[in-house]
């Protein structure tokens, strides 16, 4: 589990506005998950009641799933939600964490970069051949242009991070705003006690 911390430097208010642009992005995914869930149960009402499903529901689906599962990346990371290896950086502390932490950031920049450039070219290829969907013939290039675009938000994000986790390198800070701090095993149980006493 990891929380952030935030105080009053340029870094930290801008960081903190970006969240909110990905609050808002990872809401969108949200609501898109329901109304997907509402057009399955139209579909099966549909076809259990009048034998008519939806027209194109396999195609609606398929256009929809890129923007649940490609908008909220830029918010998990910043939540730290990403698979992370944790105990090992658990053991970690002062300028020792903030450069593996500035390391293992670069890297993942450098291949979200890569896979912005590769989507970025499957979408262009599919808008400049006009390919569209099986059943009812939506363009499919909406669907493709949001992966390069949420991956662009999370190479942002990304940058957001490495300038702070640099930030706590330069300065050795304990507790740098604006970054995942992960928690140690005896805050974790304390938050989870407290959460258990307010049931």
């Amino acid at each position: 589990m990891t929380h952030i911390i935030s105080d009053n430097s340029r870094f930290s208010r801008w960081e903190r506005y970006y969240f909110i642009f990905e609050s808002w992005l990872n809401l969108l995914g949200g609501i898109t998950i329901f109304l997907l869930v509402m057009l399955a149960v139209i579909n099966a009402l549909g076809r259990w009641l009048f034998n008519q499903p939806v027209i194109g529901y396999v195609d609606w689906v398929e256009q929809a799933m890129a923007v649940f599962a490609f908008l909220g990346l830029a918010y998990c990371q910043r939540q730290g939600g990403h698979i992370r290896m944790d105990i090992v950086l658990s053991l970690l502390k002062g300028r020792a964490l903030w450069i593996i932490e500035c390391i293992s950031t670069l890297f993942m920049l450098v291949i979200t970069a890569a896979l912005v450039y590769g989507t970025y070219l499957h979408f262009y290829r599919a808008f400049s051949h006009g390919d569209s969907s099986m059943d009812i013939g939506l363009p499919i290039w909406p669907a493709k242009l949001i992966v390069p675009l949420a991956l662009l938000l999370l190479v942002v994000r990304l940058l957001l991070q490495l300038w702070g986790y640099g930030r706590a390198f330069m300065r050795n800070d304990p507790h740098p705003a604006g970054v995942p701090m992960v928690e140690d095993h005896a805050a974790q149980a304390q938050r989870e006690a407290a959460a258990l006493d307010e049931e």
